[in-house]
């Protein structure tokens, strides 16, 4: 007997970014349609953007010595992406905290406006030591000011 799943409502709220990203070749397995894991890529694309839009580049928080890696995701998959796809990532972030932030992600194709996958990250804030350390006051008060 088949389990039923639970399907997570993931909903965006303001602000949205939009990211836009052709599918290569590469991205598709063999069945011809983009390989799941590549998904989280995409999460990682709308993610960056929005940062860089809102609140302030990844690169400049690796500066500051403090990493951002998942350490809780989940995607769920409504309909296949395929090679040469125009699709848009929208991101929002959704809940932050001092040491954590979450982001929820929407992936559709373009040329219909189909929802493909929905999904979210959770990110820690950590040291190059691997410890979890909070995040400066500047990037928290503009992570406040857009929740």
């Amino acid at each position: 007997m088949a389990q039923k799943t639970t399907s997570l409502k993931i909903t965006l709220s303001e602000p949205i970014h939009h990211s836009s990203y052709r599918v290569l070749y590469g991205d598709t397995d063999a069945g011809g349609v983009v390989y799941n894991a590549n998904y989280l890529r995409y999460f990682e694309l709308g993610r960056s953007d929005f940062m860089r839009q809102y609140i302030t580049s990844y690169k400049i928080l690796e500066d500051l010595g403090i990493i951002l890696p998942v350490v809780e995701s989940y995607m769920r998959h409504k309909a296949p992406a395929k090679y040469d796809d125009l699709v848009t990532i929208k991101t929002s972030m959704q809940q932050a905290s001092a040491i954590s932030w979450r982001f929820n992600h929407h992936v559709l194709r373009q040329e219909d406006n189909r929802l493909l996958v929905k999904g979210f990250t959770v990110h820690a804030a950590v040291n190059r030591q691997g410890k979890l350390t909070k995040l400066p006051s500047d990037i928290l008060n503009k992570m406040k000011k857009i929740l």
